[in-house]
Formats: structure tokens, C-alpha cells, sequence
């Protein structure tokens, strides 16, 4: 994203256009995709609720919670991030909004959502300081305390974010899901715009082959997986998980920018693979609120067949 938004940048863009024209096309795209995939638009029975014995809520809600999610929480999430870009060092930004793993996780604790096992912690504490040391060595001297303010804002909003959309991911395929977020935060951007009395989108061919890389690796593929990957692992393991945007946007900022790599950076990015490895030791393990499946003595497996299914299916 950092990248494609740099180039868009330097093709005529403003942020203004970037953050509406990624949203609407990225909408656009998901909503062909449904209309494709029928089976993709159905809301799922809800297993957390039924295990612990709650009242699931009800369709109307989890949708009316998707649209929100983007229509408040993503985009604020990205108009408070673009606005600090605009205010100081990319790098330094980014150091300040991944301090969000660090709060999922302790979020995700405290709420009972996830353990914080060994691993994890270790995973944390590798994924974190190899973060801090790939940004630390992109050399960023910049400061701007109102950018600070603005990116760490943007960090609690995210973390918001993805707490808020755990609670949901389980009940619609990640195409519906990120079809609501991308429609939600597209008409917030849309009646911002309006507002402000329009974006310029007078730009050239260049500009738009950005926008269009922008909507289609930086928000449709990269949502898809992203929840795809979260209702799979968890809060907590996500979160830690996405400190490899970091470490991927130097690496492809060393190709494509032609920008060197320090041994720190290098140092980094190792810890944050490291992290991922670490993550992987203990894959297996029930996440609280869920109901452990009944073992059979002799083998270890779900005594239930439709269990056995579903435990392969999750790992």
C-alpha cells in the first residue's frame, strides 16, 4: 500500500482521491464477485453462541456491524493515517501504528478472546522488535507531534477494528464480509467528498493504473486473506502476523525504489519470520469460548464424526 500510494502520489493523485476511488473500486470488484457466487452472500449459523449458550445475533445486526465496521472503523482508520503520512516520515508513521499487535493481544486477553501462551508472548515480543528495527533503520528523523497523535489513533482504531470484526468474521465468507467494509467506508468517503465539495480526478492514465494496483493487491486480496486468515487464527495471532507488511513494503521499497537494506533492517525482518515459525509451534490449541471437542481415549480424535471433519478443517 505505501508503495502504490507513493506512486499514485507522484502521478497526480491527492489523498483525497486515493481514499475514495481504493474504497469504491475495491467495492465495485467484491460485489461482482458476489453476484458470481451466490453461495458466498449467505450469513452462517452462529457456533460461539450456541456453545455458550447465548442468542445469536441476529442477520440483520452482524450485517448492519460489517457495514459499520467500515463506514466508521476503516474509514477513519485510513483517513487518519493518510493524514499523518501527510505530516511526517512514512517510517516513523509506521513504527507508531504497529503498536497495534501489541494491543489486539492484550486486548484480546483481557477480554477472554485468546491466551497468552508462551509463544504467543515470544512471537509478540520477536514480531515487535524486529518491526522496530526494520523501521528504525529506514533512518527516520522526522517528528511531528500532531502526526504522532494522528497515527497512534490510527492504531487504536484499528485495533478496535479487528476485535470488533472477530466478532463477526465466523458468520459471513470473508467476500461478503470485506464487500460490506469497502461499501461502508466507501459512502463515509463518499459524503466526506461531497462536502468538501468534491476530489480531483483529473489525473492521468498513470494515476489510475496505481489507484487500480492500490484497490486491487492493496485492499480486495489483502482484506480477502486477512479475514480469511483471522477467523483461522485468532485476534491475537493475526494481528502478530501482519508485522510482515512492514518488513514486505522495505524489502519491495529495496526493489522497486531502489533503496538499500541495512544490516539492522535485515536483522528485522528475520525476527519477524522468526516470529511466524514460532507461531506455528503450537497451532492446535482451542481458543477460549469455544467448546473442546470430546475425545475418544483410544485414538485422541473427536468422538463425533462431523467434529473430525471440522477440526481438519480448521487446522
Amino acid at each position: 500500500m505505501a508503495i502504490f500510494g507513493k506512486l499514485a502520489y507522484s502521478a497526480g493523485v491527492s489523498p483525497g482521491a486515493l481514499l475514495l476511488v481504493r474504497f469504491t473500486l475495491a467495492a465495485v470488484l467484491l460485489v461482482i464477485l458476489l453476484l458470481a457466487r451466490p453461495s458466498l452472500r449467505r450469513v452462517k449459523p452462529d457456533p460461539r453462541a450456541a456453545a455458550a449458550g447465548r442468542t445469536p445475533a441476529s442477520r440483520g445486526r452482524v450485517l448492519a456491524i460489517a457495514l459499520g465496521l467500515g463506514a466508521v472503523g476503516y474509514a477513519s482508520q485510513a483517513s487518519l493515517y493518510f493524514a499523518a503520512l501527510q505530516r511526517m516520515d512514512a517510517s516513523l508513521l509506521s513504527l507508531i501504528l504497529y503498536t497495534y499487535p501489541i494491543l489486539v493481544t492484550i486486548a484480546a486477553v483481557l477480554l477472554g478472546r485468546d491466551r497468552l501462551t508462551p509463544a504467543r508472548g515470544v512471537a509478540l515480543a520477536a514480531a515487535s522488535g524486529g518491526t522496530l528495527l526494520v523501521l528504525l533503520g529506514a533512518g527516520a528523523v522526522s517528528f511531528d507531534p500532531l502526526g504522532a497523535l494522528l497515527g497512534f489513533g490510527s492504531a487504536l482504531v484499528y485495533t478496535t477494528y479487528i476485535l470488533i470484526s472477530d466478532t463477526i468474521v465466523h458468520r459471513l465468507s470473508p467476500v461478503l464480509l470485506s464487500t460490506l467494509v469497502m461499501a461502508g467506508a466507501a459512502g463515509t468517503l463518499a459524503i466526506r467528498a461531497a462536502l468538501a465539495g468534491g476530489v480531483d480526478l483529473s489525473f492521468g492514465p498513470a494515476g489510475w493504473f496505481w489507484l487500480a494496483c492500490t484497490a486491487i493487491v492493496s485492499t480486495v486480496a489483502a482484506m480477502l486473506a486477512f479475514f480469511a486468515g483471522l477467523e483461522r487464527t485468532g485476534p491475537s495471532t493475526a494481528a502478530i502476523l501482519s508485522t510482515f507488511e512492514p518488513v514486505v513494503t522495505t524489502a519491495l521499497a529495496a526493489l522497486i525504489l531502489s533503496e538499500s537494506l541495512t544490516t539492522l533492517q535485515l536483522t528485522g525482518g528475520a525476527l519477524v519470520l522468526a516470529s511466524a515459525a514460532v507461531l506455528q509451534i503450537r497451532r492446535n490449541h482451542t481458543r477460549p469460548g469455544r467448546k473442546a471437542p470430546v475425545e475418544q481415549a483410544s485414538t485422541g480424535m473427536p468422538a463425533n464424526p462431523a467434529e473430525r471433519v471440522g477440526a481438519h478443517s480448521a487446522e
